[in-house]
């Protein structure tokens, strides 16, 4: 029965797909929105000839291409046999996928149409013994397909939006069906497990991995750059070096005590930024000439990958990317360390990440600069709000610890 019904979804999504992509076409390239690697995700790619033994991951976007490195990587050590392969569905998830995979992926592409022609040629040209998709991507023709070929396919670090959870909960008849097609269905929490139950998931196959982008480690390297309590401006761009130097010097004159180490996200920027401290009146230095907060009350960090460690010094961190259109950068790096961490509106790149920080004290989204200054002065006057705080970090980090070695423990089952 139910195999009738998923080619009669087929044929109406392929019909439906013939007729509109050549609107969908006409209108994105007015809105310069082209459709980047429709080739690729027709299935219209050079045959990789990977073998028998591939292992696939995908993830839609550059937050999940961006969560999955560590277990990408991981599962190329411990599966030292087997291709890896990786697909993206938006044009930034490809680029970032291409810049962080090219040395250890086998082949890196776009996940194809969800139709069935699409979908055939993919699979047979990729073959995978097991696929593998970030967060909570449904595409019914895939999964059946899937099943189909006898193709193990399991959701990972999985996660449903309540406005999602609402969709799929009005339409449960036919995505209870798909969900059953899954080989295993893992999340990153138990409300999102809940979540997927409700919608028919099987609960036999469905249970909780937590979360791959906690799997973060410290440095073994110490850091000393001096005393006082360090603020760290992280990964900053244009126009909110501006904000946090405002707000420094506004709150310097309260806690004298403080200092500033100015991280921009592009070394490029180095020059502006270092104008902007100079203004200030106030001592600043540069990391790449040593320079140390028992001389200086702001350094520009202008040496690449130490941001990272830097994190050990601080009082607390105000992540970048979030006062402008980027979508925030990772919070954790920070949290690893017990730190606190302050961002602006825009995270939509590490939205699961700071729902789950902003339970508690350990991560806080700020609407405005006003707003920074306020949370900022908090954390420096409250001591026992900032001592929970840091508690917080510490409790929150630790909840989520595991998932990586969970999905590596599923492969092995599996393979």
């Amino acid at each position: 029965m139910y195999n009738k019904i998923m080619h009669i979804y087929g044929l109406i999504t392929t019909v439906l797909f013939i007729l509109l992509l050549p609107f969908i076409y006409i209108i994105r390239a007015i809105n310069g929105k082209f459709l980047y690697g429709w080739k690729s995700k027709l299935g219209f790619f050079t045959n990789p000839a990977l073998g028998n033994q591939v292992i696939m991951y995908h993830g839609v976007s550059v937050g999940e291409v961006i969560a999955l490195e560590n277990l990408i990587k991981k599962t190329k050590e411990t599966f030292p046999d087997y291709k890896i392969v990786v697909t993206t569905g938006t044009k930034t998830g490809q680029e970032i996928a291409q810049k962080k995979y090219a040395q250890i992926a086998d082949f890196i592409t776009y996940f194809p149409f969800d139709i069935p022609f699409c979908v055939n040629r993919f699979l047979d040209k990729i073959n995978p013994t097991v696929v593998l998709i970030a967060e909570t991507e449904l595409w019914p023709t895939f999964a059946y397909l899937c099943k189909k070929k006898n193709i193990p396919l399991y959701i990972i670090n999985g996660r449903i939006s309540d406005s999602t959870y609402n969709t799929y909960k009005f339409f449960k008849c036919f995505f209870k069906n798909i969900l059953g097609f899954y080989s295993g269905i893992y999340t990153q929490s138990e409300y999102d497990n809940q979540k997927l139950i409700n919608i028919g998931a099987p609960s036999l196959s469905t249970c909780v991995m937590k979360n791959l982008k906690f799997d973060v480690k410290k440095s073994a390297e110490t850091v000393n750059m001096g005393k006082g309590r360090i603020i760290i401006a992280g990964s900053t761009h244009q126009g909110e070096d501006e904000i946090i130097i405002d707000i420094f010097k506004a709150l310097k004159k309260e806690f004298p005590d403080i200092k500033l180490l100015l991280v921009p996200r592009h070394l490029n920027r180095t020059s502006h930024t270092c104008e902007l401290a100079q203004k200030t009146g106030l001592q600043y230095g540069l990391r790449s000439n040593n320079d140390n907060f028992d001389e200086k009350d702001i350094i520009v960090l202008d040496t690449m990958g130490e941001l990272g460690k830097m994190y050990q010094i601080c009082t607390f961190a105000f992540i970048g990317g979030s006062f402008n259109n980027t979508g925030g950068h990772n919070p954790l790096e920070s949290v690893v360390y017990s730190k606190p961490v302050i961002s602006g509106p825009s995270i939509h790149n590490f939205r699961d990440i700071y729902g789950i920080l902003s339970r508690t004290n350990a991560g806080k989204v700020v609407k405005s600069p006003e707003e920074l200054k306020e949370y900022m002065q908090k954390l420096l006057s409250d001591s026992a709000f900032y001592e929970q705080a840091c508690k917080d970090c510490k409790t929150v980090f630790n909840d989520q610890q595991g998932a990586l070695e969970f999905v590596i423990d599923k492969l092995k089952q599996t393979l």
